[in-house]
């Protein structure tokens, strides 16, 4: 998989893909991350400037079209995109299905947005698809699109140790993930659950549905509605 990230601060997500899990899958060669400067493509030689002025004397700073433009089709010259994406709080709120469905992607382009948001016509001409990580406004994009990232790429084959950890994670299955207890089995006075002791597979199994069902029903009834199952 290869993710392209176009940024006006894109020293902002050099530490985030530099460690854990995502590194270790640039490592493997799962995946490549790379990032672009979107004022590389402005035509201010001088300035490199990226912003104007929003037409209609609305208050805040507008992404220009034309540094966005060039630096998209500079990209999409040199390969197909599965999706162009562009983070934006009023876009699709960014979901578990969502990274599972980018993970089977092979190209993705990620625009961050900035200052008051893009040129429309960006919005309207090139992007495929307009995703949010939850309804506040962020100074920039980069900490959604290091985010989505995050999520997409743990998912790849072989980007975890253990690969049936994924599958097991809270949202997978519209449910929040059981609790979980490791070693020792009593501390304090407190006791780790018997039936996790038991080593009977299918009462533990039935065990944690349960467990996941009421954490879910307590702190996410949403996730149990008709339109999530």
């Amino acid at each position: 998989m290869r993710i392209d990230i176009l940024s006006v601060l894109p020293e902002l997500l050099e530490s985030p893909f530099s460690h854990s899990i995502i590194q270790r899958a640039i490592n493997k060669g799962l995946v490549e991350i790379h990032l672009h400067n979107i004022r590389d493509y402005s035509s201010d030689q001088r300035h490199h400037r990226v912003d104007d002025y929003a037409f209609g004397g609305n208050a805040g700073m507008v992404m220009q079209i034309e540094p966005i433009f060039n630096a998209i089709e500079a990209l999409t010259k040199e390969r197909q995109y599965d999706e162009i994406i562009y983070t934006s709080p009023d876009g699709e709120p960014f979901s578990q299905s969502i990274a599972n469905q980018l993970s089977l992607k092979g190209n993705v382009l990620i625009l961050c947005g900035h200052y008051k948001g893009i040129d429309q016509r960006i919005r309207d001409h090139l992007i495929t698809r307009e995703i949010s990580i939850g309804d506040y406004v962020l100074t920039g994009g980069e900490l959604a699109a290091a985010v989505m990232t995050d999520a997409i790429v743990r998912l790849l084959p072989g980007a975890m140790n253990d690969e049936q950890s994924a599958l097991t994670d809270s949202f997978q299955d519209h449910l929040l993930a059981p609790p979980v207890y490791t070693r020792p089995a009593e501390f304090n006075g407190w006791k780790v659950p018997e039936i996790l002791l038991s080593g009977h597979e299918k009462k533990i199994a039935e065990w944690q549905l349960q467990k996941a069902l009421e954490r879910t029903k307590k702190l996410r009834p949403d996730l149990l509605s008709d339109d999530n199952l």
